[in-house]
């Protein structure tokens, strides 16, 4: 069965309850229902392991980068390193902190000069039995120190320790005491150093949803609950990582479980998502796991263990907006899309090309370590998330935005000083007619388009609108395509 026809199968059986209609209203309110989004974005590491791989990033691939990402305009990255990869040298046990420096910095550069908020952390500490190490506490507080406070890196607002801590891969297994102890003594650690503290906020906890690791005391939910009962008052923002399955996100579920999750964060403070994206191994989800594990089986340099091997396709750039669209309307303060760039990891970090993890917009490296140019080349969901980056920047407020949700349509809609953005989903295997009410006339209106035939880019790869100079009525009809994506919006 063709990808495109396997999608459509899944589709019809999502809304087989209730036989989607062809026309639909859609009512967007002035009422805020998410102020002040902090915005959307990716993991984006600082190829720890290239030089491993014997190929680092050359100045042509920096600027490659660069022109995708300026089109992109995010609000929000994180940026993860591993330290025997940085500062630490595991042959000796000795402290640099000016050690494989340049990429890092490429990286956090590039945020400060675009006024992207980053979230930044460590994976692991530099050895797993160095968990509880203070030397661990010192070196790497003292590496953000001059990161942030020594090089100028404004741009890192918060800082993340062990990477998914309720994990059974990682070094704490579940251990929320021994996290909580670990939090406490970096966070007391960064106070020691003028002003680091007040420029950076620790992320917490980093658990993954749907997820118990069974010797864990608690799930996600419990590791948000007993944060905000016990370290409350050293958290900057709260963030748990998500990658549902495809079926779960658009039978419109997942709204209820990001709900179920934020409902213990305290009012005062945000949450994100520090990663997100699918998994297929949910039952509802098994003819694309299918298809998954026939592209992984013998592929020269991925088995597939820990990869997305559907980003390739074009439905991807349906189903990674969607997925932004319930975090937004569901009040979480921004997600980050895993990955970038496949040219970041392999599996367990090993620093070996052969198993790598694919999931990114393209592979930056694809032909000096891989042998294969096309990979360099911009995936589809590219299309669909650099919109949803670009136009729903660091500030917007998120507008109540009213349909029926069981008619396979997905919208959300935000406001930025005073101008609008509206983006749409369609998910069914029919055209939809939509009826938009809007809270206010909206004049030099730009439209993207993404459909499987029709997506307007320019020579670099970037989406061009489908039509610009547009007028909106308070009431606006417009159709959506089968299976396609559409954004309006006034913002410059």
């Amino acid at each position: 069965m063709k990808i495109r026809n396997l999608i459509i199968a899944l589709g019809i059986t999502a809304f087989s309850c209730a036989p989607p209609k062809d026309e639909l209203q859609i009512t967007v309110s002035p009422d805020v229902i998410n102020p002040g989004y902090i915005g959307n974005g990716v993991e984006w590491d600082p190829y720890d392991e290239a030089e491993a791989w014997g190929s680092s990033l050359s100045d042509e691939d920096w600027q490659k980068l660069f022109k995708r990402l300026d089109f992109m305009r995010m609000g929000y990255v994180r940026c993860m390193i591993n330290s025997p990869f940085r500062y630490y040298d595991a042959k000796t046990g000795s402290y640099d902190k000016t050690r494989n420096i340049e990429s890092i910095s490429r990286v956090l550069k590039y945020c400060t000069d675009n006024h992207i908020t980053v979230m930044y952390g460590e994976y692991n500490p530099p050895a797993w039995d160095m968990k509880t190490d203070q030397k661990w506490v010192d070196m790497s507080v003292d590496y953000l120190d001059y990161l942030v406070n020594r090089l100028g890196f404004s741009c890192i607002e918060y800082f993340v320790l062990f990477n998914e801590p309720d994990g059974s891969w990682a070094c704490t297994n579940g251990d929320y005491e021994l996290w909580k102890s670990m939090l406490l003594r970096f966070h007391a650690k960064m106070k020691a150093y003028p002003g680091l503290s007040d420029k950076v906020k620790l992320a917490a906890p980093d658990a993954v949803m749907d997820f118990k690791n069974p010797v864990s005391a608690y799930d996600a939910a419990g590791w948000i609950k007993q944060t905000a009962n016990e370290v409350d008052s050293i958290v900057g923002v709260y963030d748990l990582h998500a990658y549902p399955g495809q079926h779960e996100v658009r039978s419109g579920r997942y709204a209820d479980i990001l709900a179920r999750h934020k409902a213990f964060v305290p009012k005062d403070k945000k949450i994100v998502l520090g990663e997100a994206g699918y998994k297929y191994w949910r039952a509802a989800d098994s003819l694309l796991m299918k298809e998954y594990n026939r592209r992984a089986e013998g592929h020269p340099f991925t088995k597939g263990s820990d990869s997305n091997m559907l980003v390739y396709d074009y439905f991807y750039g349906l189903d990674m907006p969607l997925l932004c669209m319930e975090v937004m309307n569901s009040g979480y303060s921004g997600i980050a899309a895993w990955m970038l760039d496949d040219a970041m990891h392999s599996q367990g970090d090993s620093g070996k090309p052969e198993d790598i993890k694919l999931w990114g917009m393209w592979n930056i490296l694809g032909e000096e370590v891989f042998h294969d140019s096309s990979q360099e080349e911009i995936r589809p969901w590219y299309y669909t998330w650099a919109l949803m980056y670009r136009y729903f920047p660091n500030g917007t407020n998120i507008l109540k935005t009213s349909l029926d949700r069981n008619q396979g349509v997905y919208a959300v809609t935000g406001e930025y000083k005073g101008k609008y953005v509206f983006a749409a989903v369609n998910i069914t295997e029919k055209d939809k007619k939509l009826t938009l009410s809007l809270p206010v006339e909206l004049s030099r209106v730009s439209k993207y388009v993404y459909e499987e035939n029709q997506r307007k880019e320019n020579e670099y790869g970037h989406p061009v609108p489908a039509g610009t100079g547009l007028r909106m009525d308070k009431e606006y009809k417009t159709t959506l395509k089968a299976h396609s994506f559409i954004l309006f919006t006034n913002i410059d």
